[in-house]
């Protein structure tokens, strides 16, 4: 394992009824394949040295025997391998015969796992063979020629690198309380499933929702091999699932109904698997009614690492962004979560309008459309809704027309104040130099127009609408109580990233005019516009030229507050989603290792100087799972060092020859 990624495989192996010495050969060869591509743990079906279906056959003697000769073999095999296996058998414990899997590993019985929930409805009659573990007690005997010991107690298992996993068969994760439930709760980061399922009208998906909400809800990786080819199909048919799942994020899965053997492999992050668990109290507290001791551990072998560890997850370059499938959705849904929030404020303060700064760009339009969903929604006047534009040095008239043509195609109040003579008045009362475009210069500009709309909204009976972006919030460019403050801030979680695919998405739905406004704005260059434009009128302060890619950044703020992963993951994984040499992917920038570094020292440093701005921000709805309001999601000193994390950036840097 390393950044705390480990990859893991499961196996699908074409199996022959009752032929353990072919099937034990298939399996030795799916697992060199699995340690050729560099997997720790691998895991196999239900039953998978003798089949699943060898139904009476299960009390022959002979087929037992042959089972332990094959495993010894297996054993031999994995001598000289560090990867870890899990390989289903029929093992008899004293008057008991389990239904059970074997976690081998150089050589070695790591455990054994006895099944715990047996069916014994339509064709399966699995207690008809086989015990459960829940009629077992503990003892030690004689296996494939090892000393060895089983008990009904869970166990976990601990590799070499510190993962820990646990081990559930096919039923078990079906029953009310599954026994991953207890594993993940006594610190299993992974759960492997070795299944033997059937095939069904809606069974298949079924299964996914079940395996894909049961790793959500214990925040694991989990991963399940089920019987395929080869199995009887008497009176059933299998169809081979083998899929890979991380806190309910599908990662990968195998092909169904395949008439050949499968092996299908994924990277899970542990690392951030164990961030969301500290950060969910919901599971802490579920931890309370574990009784450890009940907690059997074995410690699996430590495993050389022989392959240099190359990223093979997909990395989303903008993970605030929905998928197109959910894009309609998603915009549909934040809208809502936004209004909704600005509705109740309305309603609980009275107010009779809201005041808004309009710029042209891109943050104030947003809050705008959220301004007139919200009052549509409260069946209000749009003239309640008092757009204000403050035209200032750095204006420029593309902006400015796009300011009030939205405002008029949308049926707002409209009201202009130029700032221009105010500034200058304050400048003369200050000793400030008008020639010297300094942070001066700026924020007076900032905190003018900040006042203009609080004393209108005092003037009008109404309230500020806030239009600042998390992504503004992350790097603290905002203008202290000057663009920083509102009455309610209805962008506070909304990534640079994700703003103008909400404003395209109500461009898609309202009428020409408009429509036609948004997507220019859309086009538009960030800019705060405190600076006089060049000589032809255009912008010629851009943000991303002062501060960085907004991409890059919205990326490291995801992965660092959402995963609290380090600088050095952050790096890797940008790399991997931003890198000169990564494959063409529409709208996404390449940029070189220097560049991405550059961007990451800058919002590391940023981010900690800058807290001071986000311990008093004024009250917004949270809308995704990142946000920084200082009363829940992120509660940070203002005077907190970031020192360890410059140091790691400065350590990433390349040295010179």
């Amino acid at each position: 394992m390393r950044y705390g990624i480990i990859k893991v495989a499961t196996a699908v192996p074409t199996v022959k009824v009752a032929d353990c010495v072919s099937n034990i050969k298939e399996i030795e060869s799916l697992i060199a394949q699995a340690e050729g591509q560099g997997a720790e743990i691998i895991v196999f079906p239900e039953l998978s040295i003798t089949g699943y279906t060898c139904q009476d056959l299960f009390r022959q003697q002979l087929l037992l025997d042959a089972t332990e000769n094959c495993v010894m073999q297996l054993l031999e095999f994995s001598r000289q391998l560090d990867i870890i296996s899990i390989v289903g058998a029929p093992i008899v414990a004293g008057d008991l015969l389990l239904n059970c899997a074997l976690v081998i590993q150089r050589g070695k019985i790591l455990g054994i796992v006895p099944k715990t929930f047996l069916p014994n409805y339509n064709e399966f009659y699995e207690k008809r063979w086989f015990a459960s573990s829940q009629d077992l007690r503990p003892q030690e005997f004689r296996y494939a020629g090892h000393p060895v010991s089983i008990t009904p107690a869970p166990q976990l298992f601990r590799t070499g690198d510190g993962v820990i996993f646990g081990v559930e068969i096919c039923e078990d994760v079906w029953a009310p309380t599954p026994p991953s439930n207890h594993l993940t709760l006594a610190g299993a980061d992974i759960i492997f499933n070795l299944s033997a399922s059937d095939e069904l009208i809606g069974k298949h998906d079924y299964l996914k929702s079940l395996l894909c909400q049961q790793s959500a809800r214990t925040i694991s990786g989990y991963v399940y091999s089920s019987a395929g080819f080869g199995e009887s199909t008497q009176d059933v048919v299998y169809g081979g699932n083998a899929l890979i799942y991380e806190d309910g994020r599908l990662l990968a899965e195998g092909e169904r109904f395949s008439l050949e053997s499968q092996l299908v492999t994924a990277q899970i992050d542990v690392e951030r698997l164990r961030s969301d668990r500290r950060s969910n109290t919901t599971f802490v507290n579920a931890q309370r009614r574990m009784i450890n001791e009940d907690v059997h551990v074995e410690k699996a072998e430590a495993a050389a690492m022989p392959h240099d560890f190359v990223l093979e997850r997909y990395i989303h370059p903008h993970p605030f962004i929905p998928t197109e499938s959910d894009m309609q959705k998603s915009c549909e849904e934040i809208f809502n979560i936004q209004v909704m929030g600005l509705a109740k404020r309305i309603v609980h303060t009275h107010a009779k309008t809201v005041v808004i700064g309009i710029s042209g760009g891109l943050d104030s339009t947003l809050a705008l459309l959220v301004c007139v969903k919200t009052f549509d929604k409260l069946k209000l006047d749009r003239k309640g809704i008092v757009g204000v534009t403050m035209p200032g040095f750095g204006t420029t008239g593309r902006t400015h027309r796009n300011a009030v043509s939205l405002m008029q195609t949308l049926g707002v109040d409209i009201r202009e104040v130029n700032i221009s003579k105010a500034v200058l008045q304050h400048f003369e009362d200050i000793g400030q130099d008008a020639d010297v475009h300094d942070v001066t210069y700026e924020n007076s500009q900032a905190r003018e127009r900040t006042q203009i709309l609080m004393d209108l909204a005092n003037k009008l009976g109404g309230m500020v609408i806030g239009t600042g972006d998390l992504s503004e919030l992350a790097l603290g460019w905002a203008t202290y109580n000057g663009d920083h403050m509102s009455m309610y801030a209805v962008n506070a979680s909304i990534p640079k990233t994700l703003i103008k695919y909400l404003v395209k998405y109500v461009a898609q739905t309202i009428d020409e005019k408009s429509a036609s406004t948004l997507y220019d704005i859309i086009a538009t260059p960030i800019s705060p516009e405190l600076i006089p434009a060049d000589d032809n009128g255009n912008i010629q302060q851009k943000t991303e030229d002062l501060v960085g890619p907004y991409e890059l950044h919205d990326f490291f703020l995801y992965h660092f507050l959402r995963n609290g992963f380090s600088p050095r993951k952050i790096f890797m994984l940008a790399k991997k989603a931003f890198g000169e040499n990564m494959p063409p992917e529409e709208g996404v920038g390449r940029y070189s290792d220097e560049v991405i570094l550059h961007w990451l020292k800058t919002f590391c440093r940023r981010f900690f100087n800058q807290q001071f701005k986000r311990s008093c921000l004024p009250d917004g709805p949270k809308v995704g799972s990142v946000t920084l309001s200082p009363r829940g999601d992120w509660r940070m000193p203002s005077d907190a060092v970031s020192a360890l994390w410059l140091d790691e950036v400065e350590k990433l840097a390349p040295k010179a020859e």
